[in-house]
C-alpha cells in the first residue's frame, strides 16, 4: 500500500532490542502521569515485591467522586483526579495518606455523553514538581498549582486554535474526520524537560502544539491531521528526540525540539478511533487498533527526516487497552466475543497465547514479573508474565465499574470507580 510520506517507507522484517529511553520529572517510584513513571506501565519499586493479591481488601480510605473514567495519579504525598460535578468538569486533591480533601478546582463545562461509558472527563492528570496539568473533553487545558489548585495558565483547543468541538451529534462533514472532537479530548499530553506537548488536534492550527511547560508561551505548532484518543509520548529514536503520536489518521514522529514532522504512516481506522499509546523500545514503534490490529515499526535516520519500516504485523486487535512488556512478550487484550487477554513475542510478532474473559477493557500494570490486571467490572487479577501459558495467580473484587487507570506508590494502589476514588493496601 503506498504510504505517503515525509520520508520513504520501507517494508522489510528487522529487530532492534533496546531499553525505553524517555525521561519525566517525576520519581521512578511515583505515578504521577498516564500508565506511571515512564509510560509504560511498569511499576519500578525496589523496597516491595509483589507475590500474591491480599485475601481481602484492606481499604485505606474512601473519598466520593462523581462521574468521569479519567486514570488516578499521585506525587508528595497527594492524589489528583478528575471528576464532573454540577455540569463542570472539576479536579480534585486529596491527601495520599488519610483521603481528606485538600483542595478542589472546577475547571470547565461538562460534555453529556449518551454512550456506555457515561459523562464525565476522560483525560488523565499530570502531577509535575508543584503543578498538575488537566485537560477537559471539551478542549480545555490547565495547569493549575499543586498546593491550592489556583490557575497558572491554560488554553483552549477551540478559541486558540480552532480545533471546534463538535459533540456525538455533531454532522458536520469535519466531525467524521476526528474522534476527539467528537467523543472527547482524551490523549494526554506529555512533558519532557521545560517543554509540554499537547494533542490540540488542529488540521489548520497545529495537531500537536508544544509550549513552555512553566508560562505556557507556544513554542511550536506541527501536523495537519485531526486527534484521536491516544496519548502522546517521548523518546530517543534514530538520533532524534521525537514525540510520537497516533493521531485520526497517521503515527507520527515529530523532532520535539524543532516542531518537524521526521515520519508519518497512514493508519486508518473505522471511526478514527485510535486509543492505544504508542510502545517506544529503542528505535522502534509498536501500536494497535479495532481495526488494523497490532504492528510494530522501526524508525531509522534518512538524512534529516526519518523512515518508517514495519517490522511485523500481527492480526490481533485491540480496543481500550495498552500492553505492558515483560522480558520479551507483550501482554495485552486482544480479540473475541469476552475479549482475550493475550501474550504475544515483540520480536517476531507471533501470538503465544490467548485467554478469554476480560471483558472490554483492561488497565495492565507490570511489577517485575507479575502483572496487575483491573477490568471494566472492577475485578482485579494477578498473572505470572509466562509466555508459556497462562497462568493465573489470583483473583480479587476490588471496585465497581470502571475504566479508569489505577495509580500505584509505596505498596498502595490508588483505584477510582463510578463512586469514588480509595486508597487500598496492596502489599504490607
Amino acid at each position: 500500500m503506498p504510504w505517503e510520506p515525509i520520508n520513504t517507507i520501507m517494508i522489510a522484517k528487522t529487530f532492534l532490542p533496546a531499553l525505553v529511553l524517555a525521561s519525566f520529572t517525576a520519581s521512578a517510584t511515583e505515578w504521577s502521569q498516564w500508565r506511571g513513571p515512564n509510560r509504560n506501565g511498569v511499576i519500578n519499586d525496589p523496597k516491595h515485591t509483589l507475590t500474591a493479591l491480599p485475601k481481602e481488601l484492606n481499604v485505606l480510605w474512601r473519598s466520593p467522586a462523581g462521574n468521569g473514567q479519567a486514570g488516578v495519579v499521585t506525587a508528595g504525598g497527594k492524589v489528583i483526579f478528575l471528576d464532573e460535578q454540577n455540569g463542570r468538569e472539576v479536579a480534585n486533591c486529596i491527601d495520599a495518606t488519610t483521603g481528606k480533601p485538600v483542595w478542589k478546582t472546577p475547571f470547565a463545562p461538562a460534555v453529556d455523553f449518551k454512550n456506555a461509558y457515561g459523562p464525565g472527563p476522560r483525560c488523565t492528570p499530570q502531577i509535575d514538581g508543584d503543578r498538575v496539568y488537566v485537560q477537559s473533553c471539551m478542549g480545555e487545558f490547565q495547569c493549575l498549582s499543586l498546593k491550592d489548585g489556583k490557575k497558572i495558565w491554560g488554553i483552549s483547543f477551540e478559541k486558540d486554535f480552532g480545533a471546534t468541538f463538535f459533540g456525538a451529534e455533531g454532522n458536520q462533514p469535519e466531525a467524521k474526520e476526528t474522534a476527539a472532537r467528537r467523543h472527547g479530548n482524551n490523549g494526554c499530553s506529555v512533558i519532557d524537560g521545560d517543554r509540554l506537548v499537547v494533542a490540540v488536534g488542529s488540521p489548520e492550527n497545529g495537531t500537536l502544539v508544544c509550549f513552555d511547560k512553566a508560562t505556557g508561551k507556544k513554542l511550536w505548532s506541527s501536523g495537519t491531521d485531526n486527534a484521536a484518543y491516544s496519548s502522546l509520548v517521548v523518546g530517543d529514536i534514530a538520533g532524534f528526540r521525537q514525540v510520537i503520536h497516533l493521531n485520526a489518521d497517521a503515527l507520527t514522529g515529530t523532532d520535539i525540539k524543532t516542531g518537524k514532522q521526521l515520519w508519518r504512516v497512514p493508519l486508518k481506522t473505522g471511526a478514527k478511533r485510535h486509543i492505544f499509546t504508542p510502545l517506544i523500545v529503542g528505535d522502534t514503534v509498536t501500536v494497535a487498533s479495532h481495526s488494523i490490529g497490532t504492528i510494530k515499526f522501526k524508525i531509522t535516520k534518512a538524512g534529516d527526516v526519518c523512515k518508517a519500516t514495519e517490522v511485523w504485523k500481527n492480526a490481533v486487535k485491540t480496543n481500550i487497552a495498552t500492553p505492558v512488556l515483560v522480558n520479551g512478550y507483550l501482554y495485552n487484550l486482544g480479540p473475541g466475543a469476552n475479549t482475550a487477554f493475550t501474550c504475544m513475542d515483540f520480536e517476531t510478532g507471533e501470538t503465544k497465547w490467548t485467554q478469554p474473559g476480560f471483558g472490554d477493557y483492561a488497565s495492565i500494570m507490570a511489577f517485575g514479573d507479575k502483572l496487575l490486571v483491573l477490568n471494566a467490572t472492577g475485578e482485579m487479577f494477578l498473572i505470572k508474565a509466562n509466555p508459556q501459558k497462562y497462568e493465573e495467580l489470583g483473583r480479587l473484587q476490588v471496585a465497581g465499574k470502571t475504566w479508569s487507570h489505577p495509580a500505584y506508590s509505596d505498596g498502595k494502589l490508588y483505584v477510582r470507580d463510578g463512586k469514588q476514588v480509595f486508597g487500598l493496601e496492596l502489599i504490607k
